[in-house]
């Protein structure tokens, strides 16, 4: 049976990069000990007023069908935030909800581009970027982003790659994997660059509130000259320590939402309004959990940079801000690749750079959100490893 191009287009794009991460699994499932560090998700549980709100809601037995844009109190709430977040006023109107960030990113790129177009990406991206953009039809053009920028994506890199078919840039801020931030002058720069090759900017800021200390989030959607044009997509997942719920929206011109309203309502239409109603209590009432997130996890990534680079000849770029490390591993005489699986069979699995774009075929990626303990231990046995490859290098 012959089945359409869009399952060609997205053609390894799917689980083939999560081999090591896989492996992992089975060999903990065999009994194997492994520190995992692949997959980043929260370190606390779904915080109990969270949890209750959603039982209360379903109680009162709020599982009828919702309408395609959002239940009107989450909408509010929403409005509510970003208003005052951003400096500048949101409406109702400037929002969809959405099962997760994925589904966000996933209808604003359809609503942007489509097949003969294409969209800006940094490269590295997270894993699912290549895939939501061939989904839509377009091809991506990826933009480095240099280590020596300290991985920010830079205006004159995004021009020199734009054509007659470029249609959107995708911002990460903060940035998965590399936890680098945008500050304002590069955004501002980004910003006049869309303006005068009238591109769309879609903004994924789901990392907004791990920001480590010393760091400082800023957003395109803050800036008015900019609000016909940037479209952001969020969620709790990351920031309430709710990724199972998978709850989030996209933020942009009224105009815009109005448009895309009918892909979103085929698509699935409406949310749950338990999960609604919970999504209300957490963006009204903000994150209890997120503070403490992110500094456990600029201590891992400050403990783990201080010990690699006085004991071993890694190199790891410091994040500022989410769930994730990167450690370039050229010293070892391997590519990210095979440090990954060499280093799984040492105990401690990792995601080779590669999978988040060619830019990182000589770093891997590591979570930041195992508990303390796991960390040390990881951070031990990636020391010993590290000093027995260098030993075979010399």
């Amino acid at each position: 049976m012959k089945t359409t191009s869009v399952t060609e287009r997205l053609a390894g794009l799917g689980g083939a990069k999560w081999g090591v991460h896989l492996k992992a699994r089975d060999l903990i499932k065999a009994g194997a000990d492994i520190v995992e560090m692949t997959i980043g998700e929260p370190d606390v549980p779904v915080p109990d007023a969270l949890v209750e709100a959603t039982v209360a809601s379903l109680r009162a037995q709020r599982t009828g069908y919702s309408n395609g844009r959002g239940e009107a109190g989450l909408l509010d709430a929403l409005a509510a935030r970003y208003s005052a977040s951003r400096g500048r006023a949101f409406e109702p109107g400037n929002f969809l909800c959405f099962p997760g960030t994925q589904t966000a990113l996933f209808a604003a790129m359809a609503g942007v581009a489509e097949a003969g177009d294409e969209a800006l990406v940094g490269d590295p991206m997270y894993a699912t970027y290549e895939g939501v953009v061939r989904a839509s039809g377009a091809e991506m053009v990826p933009v480095p982003l240099r280590p020596e920028k300290g991985f920010r994506m830079q205006a004159a890199d995004i021009a020199a790659r734009i054509t007659p078919r470029s249609r959107a840039i995708l911002l990460t801020s903060p940035h998965n994997p590399t936890g680098a931030i945008l500050t304002a002058a590069d955004i501002a720069e980004i910003g006049q660059l869309a303006i005068a090759r009238d591109l769309w900017i879609i903004s994924d800021e789901v990392y907004e509130e791990l920001i480590f200390d010393g760091a400082r989030f800023v957003s395109p959607l803050a800036d008015p000259e900019l609000a016909d044009r940037v479209i952001g997509v969020s969620s709790i997942s990351k920031s309430h320590a709710a990724p199972g719920f998978r709850s989030g929206w996209c933020v942009g011109p009224a105009a815009f939402c109005e448009a895309l309203l009918p892909y979103s309502e085929t698509m699935l239409f409406g949310n749950q309004p338990f999960i609604a109603d919970m999504t209300e209590k957490a963006i009204r009432d903000g994150s209890e959990v997120a503070p403490g997130m992110a500094a456990r996890f600029s201590g891992r990534a400050t403990l783990m940079a201080d010990r690699l680079e006085a004991e071993t000849d890694l190199k790891v770029h410091r994040p500022e801000a989410g769930m994730f490390a990167l450690i370039n591993v050229s010293a070892t005489g391997l590519d990210g690749e095979a440090y990954a699986w060499d280093l799984l069979q040492a105990g401690v699995a990792v995601m080779p750079g590669s999978a988040f774009g060619d830019s990182l075929k000589d770093w891997v990626r590591v979570a930041l959100t195992i508990n303390d303990t796991d960390f040390g231990t990881a951070v031990s046995r990636i020391i010993e490893h590290a000093n027995s490859k260098s030993r075979e290098v010399a």
